[in-house]
């Protein structure tokens, strides 16, 4: 099986612009997010299933998931959290897993916000990458490029791993904390080490 590296870290951390570096360096990303904005977009596989457990009131115009309306809902109440994510975890898990064991590069960097937290990719992932940022910076980062207010985005962290409990799960981390050409660096260095390693479980294979 090719050899996969689960990444994760905290909201606004910088993990997709990590992953665009590893990406630029010939590796393969498979990023869950993505796959969830493709399932809940308009004709999606889960859209159906989401809109019969929860209402019409959670789809846009559109078609797609309103993605702001389902977000207030879920973090308000726990149980339609899991609820939400009963209908769509499985099903971002197996498109993962088909993308994962697809891949034809060395190695392949697979993305999930809650990596740690809920254990579900621990069959494919031989590695952990923690991509790591101080607080005030996952907020003003968060804030900046989304609609969420602060309060919301303090509201997802604390449905988070604090981020000294990420860090000590780590296999490997990089520190966020500095400008592009600083996260650059730290991603050429772990690509090298990665391929040393991809190499290394192709050839006990």
């Amino acid at each position: 099986m090719v050899y996969c590296i689960g990444v994760t870290g905290g909201i606004g951390s910088g993990k997709s612009s990590a992953a665009n570096l590893f990406a630029e360096l010939g590796a393969a990303v498979v990023d869950t997010d993505e796959i969830a904005r493709h399932l809940t977009a308009r004709d999606g596989d889960a859209v159906g299933t989401i809109a019969k457990a929860f209402g019409d009131a959670v789809i846009a115009p559109d078609g797609s998931l309103n993605r702001a309306a389902m977000r207030e809902l879920v973090f308000a109440d726990t149980g339609r959290r899991r609820q939400l994510e009963a209908i769509l975890h499985p099903m971002i898990r197996a498109e993962a897993r088909r993308r994962v064991l697809s891949a034809t590069t060395p190695y392949v960097l697979l993305l999930v916000p809650l990596l740690l937290e809920n254990k579900s990719y621990t069959s494919i992932v031989q590695r952990v990458l923690v991509v790591d940022c101080d607080e005030a910076a996952q907020i003003e980062r968060t804030v900046r490029r989304s609609q969420l207010s602060e309060e919301s985005v303090r509201a997802i962290m604390a449905a988070q791993l604090p981020r000294e409990k990420r860090v000590e799960q780590a296999d490997d981390v990089i520190d966020n904390n500095g400008d592009l050409e600083q996260l650059r660096s730290q991603v050429t260095a772990l690509h090298q080490r990665y391929l040393e390693l991809a190499e290394a479980h192709r050839r006990q294979e």
